[in-house]
């Protein structure tokens, strides 16, 4: 049993949104996607020593968990219909943030990865690369096209960024050679 549990409480303050929400935009619910936290956590406390880099590790260990907990077949119906309702709504959203929420939805599922993971987990494409096994440009490359995509599904709307939890502001983001 690990003798100082305190690392993982740490990295549970500073990740468990980010990574219900990495949860979501790999196809998870977001109840599959606590379910997916509580088992990582669960088993990062039982670690004798914590990981060299604590938070790659978490991250690393939530998505293949994820990718487990994916393949059964049974829960496949019920992620193609939780996907209508990616994210939570509340209730002061405006229809930009609902329209910029529905375009990541609607990208496909390597883009949004590596959309979430810079944006909301702020790593890095080399992060990125090492996290899903690719490389580094081919992160910077889907984050691009990513943009790209929602660039042109969200042209001329108008707004402003508020607070970090809107995706809204993506619309005029730059590319990757800007960013």
């Amino acid at each position: 049993m690990n003798q100082n549990p305190h690392w993982c409480e740490a990295i549970y303050d500073a990740k468990a949104a980010e990574l219900i929400l990495y949860g979501r935009a790999l196809g998870l619910g977001h109840g599959e996607a606590e379910d997916v936290l509580q088992e990582t956590f669960l088993t990062l406390m039982q670690m004798p020593f914590p990981p060299q880099k604590p938070e790659h590790y978490c991250v690393r260990s939530f998505r293949n968990r994820v990718l487990n907990y994916r393949r059964s077949m049974w829960r496949r119906l019920t992620r193609e219909w939780e996907s209508l309702r990616w994210f939570e709504r509340t209730p002061d959203e405006t229809p930009e943030e609902r329209a910029a929420m529905r375009v990541l939805a609607e990208l496909p599922v390597d883009q949004r990865e590596v959309i979430v993971l810079k944006v909301w987990h702020d790593c890095t494409f080399e992060e990125i690369g090492g996290l899903l096994d690719i490389s580094p440009n081919t992160a910077a490359g889907r984050y691009r096209y990513g943009l790209q995509k929602m660039k042109l599904k969200l042209e001329g709307v108008v707004y402003e960024r508020t607070e970090r939890e809107s995706i809204a502001w993506l619309a005029s983001a730059p590319t990757v050679g800007g960013a």
